[in-house]
């Protein structure tokens, strides 16, 4: 297994490469001038010629180019144009927020999805599948941003329940309505997925042998056909965990979170370019450590897959 890793390290080594090097491009072709942002539309030819050789801007793009490479190979991904605080600084002050949001939202969404998709395939072509299925197809094609502002509405606004925006002193109910608003895809996307994964798995031989022993029908399902069934599942809740810690953008600005999904959007609207590039890799990172953790995990679930 240790040589799997390895293997997998290195070959995520040109992915990251080329995150650093098409995020580099994106934010060069980016319209607007992050020194003229600055110093506002009344500023001096000098003093922003000024900005901009601080920042490294007046230099030649290959220039720009070897140096951003440079100092992220070592993290060290510059300053924000902002406030002057380092983009590692920047992430990790956000990150609290958005680890709290993406795992309220990921439980949530294991805990509703798994049994939803499980019943739903015991009890195919049942009422309880139907309905299942229809609020999982709602769930996936609700726009999030849409559900936000009408979850913001009525609960917020009309019955008044719970806060609507920011976190207040760190306290529970703040987190609630926005993991609930952006668990709803991924437990939807969990399950259609766990349901279609159980119906494959209980029309094996070797489940209707085990029901030919006389074993109990919760049994057989839950220790012999869930355990199969939940490779496919298990691959699409690391995915999903890996972009909600990426920061999820219109969930976070619409609550007022201060998470990374925020973060990126104060830096598009900025042009604060390190702050941006840093987002980037730190989400591609995320992603390639995601699918490593998921690959690893799936000996746990099915013992014939081998790392030799």
């Amino acid at each position: 297994m240790l040589n799997y890793i390895i293997r997998r390290l290195i070959g995520a080594i040109p992915v990251i490469l080329g995150v650093i090097a098409v995020v580099f491009i994106l934010t060069t072709i980016v319209p607007g001038d992050p020194a003229r942002i600055m110093v506002g539309q009344r500023g001096d030819p000098a003093t922003i010629e000024k900005i901009r050789h601080e920042m490294g801007l007046d230099k030649p793009l290959a220039v720009q180019f070897v140096d951003f490479m440079k100092n992220a190979l070592t993290m060290n991904l510059g300053k924000s144009y902002r406030n002057n605080m380092t983009v590692v600084q920047a992430l990790l002050i956000r990150l609290p927020v958005t680890v709290k949001l993406a795992f309220a939202s990921m439980v949530i969404a294991i805990i509703v999805g798994v049994p939803l998709g499980i019943i739903s395939a015991v009890k195919q072509y049942s009422w309880f599948d139907y309905g299942a299925m229809f609020f999982a197809i709602l769930g996936i094609s609700a726009p999030v941003f849409w559900v936000a502002l009408l979850s913001v509405v009525l609960f917020c606004v009309v019955l008044g329940w719970i806060p609507g925006t920011g976190t207040g002193n760190g306290e529970w109910i703040y987190y609630v309505l926005p993991s609930v608003v952006l668990g709803l895809r991924p437990g939807a996307l969990i399950a259609r997925l766990t349901r279609s994964s159980m119906l494959e798995i209980i029309r094996q031989d070797y489940i209707r042998t085990a029901r030919a022993k006389g074993l109990a029908e919760r049994v057989v399902i839950m220790k012999h056909a869930l355990r199969n069934a939940l490779i496919p599942v298990v691959t699409i809740i690391g995915i999903e965990t890996a972009g909600l810690l990426s920061g999820v953008v219109v969930t976070e600005y619409i609550f007022s979170l201060p998470g990374i999904g925020r973060l990126s959007v104060e830096a598009l609207i900025n042009r604060d370019f390190p702050v941006i590039r840093g987002v980037v890799l730190f989400m591609a990172f995320l992603f390639v450590l995601a699918n490593l953790i998921v690959d690893l995990s799936y000996p746990f679930f099915d013992p014939r897959i081998k790392y030799d």
